[in-house]
């Protein structure tokens, strides 16, 4: 399955948002939330979405309540830093003041946990609009107080907002001293097919992460893996809203094996040296890119 991050456009030059899972935790960051208890207040942050874009101010941060015409249709997002932070559909947005970012360029300029809000912002508002009937019955579905789900008021059937997992694999090769020497990178049939990444896809239902990775690249490049483990996630907007990307180191189990491609998904995989990678990876705010930052600067 095609790499849900590793397919992204970008030149892998660093944006502001850190080098990898842990700078998310550095701070107080963003907290997604779906608590209504009261109305938004005019110092609360908000982030309004046309289609899928979302609105920021001429400095690259999301405006204030207060700043933008009022409207009753706000929808809670979660704090940041502390801040709630509300968003809500917009028809007119040549309307509002301020510029229109795709969330892949506006991961690639803010701040992670900015991004990471955004991409909030753009699940609930989708989740709304596609969500606004019962699968079931066909009665119109209703909010869920205080969480992120719709509820049928004629059969009681209730939708959450959907997530999907995928995992990517940073898999190794050991040189001549045993340590890790190379990085497997592949490039994919479509998308950006300029771009050296890793192996990845979406997990079953039923699977679980370890599972999912190993079952990818046996089926992505045939091969089997040892010692995989769990590096850390990141939130991905670029996939479609819901979406979470688990990342994995991994050793080759058996180092004289070669990738095979089937050509249908990849078109190349290829052992790089850990000193030697090639210039087109994946955009530095992306899991993708930390796995194979920080496998690259192993000792």
């Amino acid at each position: 399955m095609t790499d849900p991050a590793g397919t992204t456009p970008g030149s892998g030059a660093g944006p502001a948002s850190g080098a990898g899972p842990a700078a998310s935790r550095a701070g107080a960051g963003f907290l997604p939330g779906a608590r209504t208890g009261t109305p938004p207040a005019p110092a609360d942050l908000a982030v309004p979405v046309a289609g899928h874009r979302v609105l920021t101010g001429p400095d690259g941060s999301f405006p204030r309540i207060g700043e933008l015409p009022d409207r009753s249709d706000w929808l809670p997002v979660g704090t940041l830093d502390g801040v709630p932070v509300w968003t809500a559909a917009v028809t007119d947005p040549e309307a509002l003041p301020g510029s229109w970012h795709s969330w892949r360029r506006l991961a690639a300029t803010v701040a992670e946990p900015s991004a990471t809000l955004a991409g909030r912002a753009l699940a609930v508002v989708g989740f709304r609009r596609t969500h606004r009937w019962c699968g079931a019955c066909r009665a119109e579905l209703a909010d869920v107080p205080g969480e992120s789900a719709r509820r049928c008021p004629d059969c009681g059937l209730t939708a959450f907002l959907p997530l999907s997992v995928a995992v990517l694999v940073a898999i190794t090769r050991p040189g001549p001293a045993g340590r890790p020497d190379q990085l497997l990178l592949v490039r994919h049939a479509y998308g950006p097919t300029e771009l050296w990444a890793l192996v990845a896809g979406f997990v079953e239902a039923g699977e679980t992460l370890e599972g999912a990775a190993h079952r990818e690249v046996g089926e992505e490049v045939g091969l089997t893996l040892d010692r995989v483990a769990y590096f850390g996630s990141q939130p991905w907007a670029m996939s479609g809203p819901g979406t979470l990307l688990a990342g994995f180191t991994a050793t080759v189990a058996d180092p004289t094996i070669e990738p095979q491609v089937d050509r249908r998904e990849l078109t190349e995989a290829r052992w790089f040296p850990l000193d030697a990678l090639p210039a087109e990876l994946p955009p530095a705010y992306s899991i993708s890119r930390w796995l194979i930052d920080a496998v690259a600067a192993r000792p």
